[in-house]
């Protein structure tokens, strides 16, 4: 009875091991469960299976293990690479990076975009950075297709609404640092957002490059690198993380 009630005690969800595992996030995990790529102990999963130590996971047959060592890294994203893990995308992040273990992007920067992007085995990690209610801070340089009026300042700070999301933007700091470039500090990850905000206005981006992520920046780091978060950024970022909790 101990013994079980000690294996009881360790089993985890199924989404909440892959994501540990650095495979994907939980959400993509859920999805991967639904369409039958997860087994454990050759047995198709199911949402809401619970795993224990002992037992074999497997995405699309091959084994996934947790990583005792965390992986942290930043990456500058070139124009036209596509924030997914997965293989079916010939532009995806993990095949442009190359890294030798499995990580995979917390969050996203769409296609036409460029610059900071963390990457991760910590799935832990990752679906705190990405929780909305968190009001985590990204910062992004913007360059528009027309010169920069004060009411397109005001009104991109004061909340834009997105009747195609059906939601109206958080307010926001935003400066302008040129005739047709801004700085904006967004606390909050829509679709497109800020691509969307300006548009309300008549204005088309022509240049988007995120340089900030809570207290990790971009810096020199040269398009299409990337390097490992230091120790000092990493313990920073947790220290933010676990007052959240």
């Amino acid at each position: 009875m101990k013994e079980e009630r000690r294996n009881e005690n360790s089993a985890v969800r199924i989404n909440k091991f892959l994501s540990q595992a650095g495979l994907c996030s939980r959400r993509q995990a859920d999805f991967y469960v639904e369409q039958g790529k997860v087994t454990v102990d050759g047995k198709t999963a199911l949402p809401g299976t619970k795993v224990f130590e002992d037992q074999e996971v497997c995405f699309e047959g091959k084994p996934v293990r947790i990583s005792s060592q965390t992986v942290y890294l930043a990456y500058n994203k070139p124009k036209g690479i596509v924030c997914t893990s997965s293989k079916e995308e010939p532009d995806n992040i993990i095949d442009a990076i190359g890294y030798p273990s499995r990580i995979y992007p917390v969050g996203r920067l769409d296609k036409d975009s460029q610059g900071l992007i963390l990457l991760t085995n910590d799935g832990e990690a990752a679906n705190e950075i990405m929780k909305a209610r968190n009001y985590h801070e990204k910062e992004y340089e913007v360059k528009v297709s027309k010169r920069i009026t004060n009411d397109f300042i005001q009104g991109m700070r004061n909340g834009v609404p997105l009747s195609e999301l059906d939601t109206v933007t958080r307010k926001c700091a935003v400066k302008k640092e040129g005739p047709e470039n801004f700085r904006i500090i967004l606390t909050q990850g829509l679709n497109r957002q800020i691509r969307r905000m300006c548009e309300y206005f008549g204005y088309r981006v022509t240049k988007l490059r995120r340089v900030r992520v809570m207290n990790i920046r971009l810096g020199n780091l040269k398009e299409g690198s990337y390097r490992k978060l230091t120790p000092e950024e990493i313990k920073k970022l947790k220290e933010e993380l676990i007052r959240e909790r």
